[in-house]
């Protein structure tokens, strides 16, 4: 999830620059591994996404083969629990896992930095999600610094309308942007999250979609410190110091109609065992 996005400028590959605070959390699919071949096979539970190569996670084991020069030989199980086209790195936080999980069971061939790099190939927000803590992204996102963060709580809503990433970068207005977007920052204090949590392509996401800024400022009145959207939307967030606040919050917001809200915990690279379990369906 993307607490702090600001859009620096577009490179002549088409990619935009970035600095972004990107913050894992308890929301989490499941993967499951085992060897077996011939291949790559992939079974997909809770999602309708495709077991082949147009699947990250089957893309990523195959690299980790191709970079090994060995002939596939997985079996991977992948249970979805992030919902899909949230704006929330689901399927690149599934890549990143199966890159780890392939490497480990292959008796741990390559280097965190080969494994950098396979996951750039694969997408900008894969190789964040090879570590289990909150880092500031520069570039379009692979240069990867860490940061400490509190583990804040977060409310989680999806009022369910469709965002597409591409079409919201192609309509940013980076001039005006340059005037009027969220401030440049080179530091982020974790006591004061209210002073910095910002998004540029809210520019874009929220104008063609009011009612996410609405529901922004409903975040807020429920006792948010901060408020915002993730990534490209639409999946907006609240951020809280206590479990309980934030779940007496999810509870005043449940949106009527479609959509989906959650609590989670935010991840600082020192959880216990159990993490994952600290995740509420609202």
């Amino acid at each position: 999830m993307n607490l702090y996005l600001k859009v620096v400028g577009r490179r002549p590959d088409g990619y935009h620059e970035l600095v972004t605070v990107m913050q894992p959390l308890s929301l989490a699919d499941l993967l499951e591994v085992e060897a077996g071949g011939p291949g790559v096979t992939l079974e997909v539970e809770g999602a309708a996404l495709p077991g082949g190569p147009e699947n990250l996670v089957w893309r990523a084991a195959a690299a980790v083969y191709g970079a090994l020069g060995r002939e596939p030989r997985v079996r991977l199980r992948l249970h979805k629990r992030i919902p899909v086209a949230a704006g929330l790195g689901g399927g690149s936080s599934d890549a990143a896992g199966t890159l780890l999980a392939v490497n480990h069971l292959e008796g741990e061939p390559l280097s965190p930095a080969e494994l950098h790099r396979l996951g750039a190939a694969l997408g900008a927000d894969v190789p964040f999600f090879l570590s289990v803590r909150p880092q500031v992204g520069r570039g379009i996102g692979t240069e990867l610094q860490p940061l400490e963060l509190p583990a804040y709580w977060y409310v989680l809503l999806n009022p369910g309308v469709a965002v597409a990433t591409a079409w919201v970068y192609r309509s940013l207005d980076l001039e005006q942007l340059r005037v009027a977007g969220v401030p440049g920052r080179e530091s982020w204090d974790g006591a004061r999250p209210q002073e910095w949590v910002g998004n540029d392509l809210e520019s874009v996401t929220l104008r063609a979609h009011p009612g996410l800024a609405r529901w922004v400022a409903r975040l807020k009145g429920e006792g948010a410190l901060a408020a915002g959207m993730s990534g490209s939307g639409p999946t907006l967030f609240g951020l809280f110091w206590e479990k309980e606040a934030a779940l007496k919050a999810a509870r005043a917001l449940r949106p009527a109609g479609p959509g989906w809200l959650a609590v989670a915990r935010g991840l600082t690279g020192a959880e216990p065992p159990g993490w994952e379990d600290e995740v509420w369906m609202i």
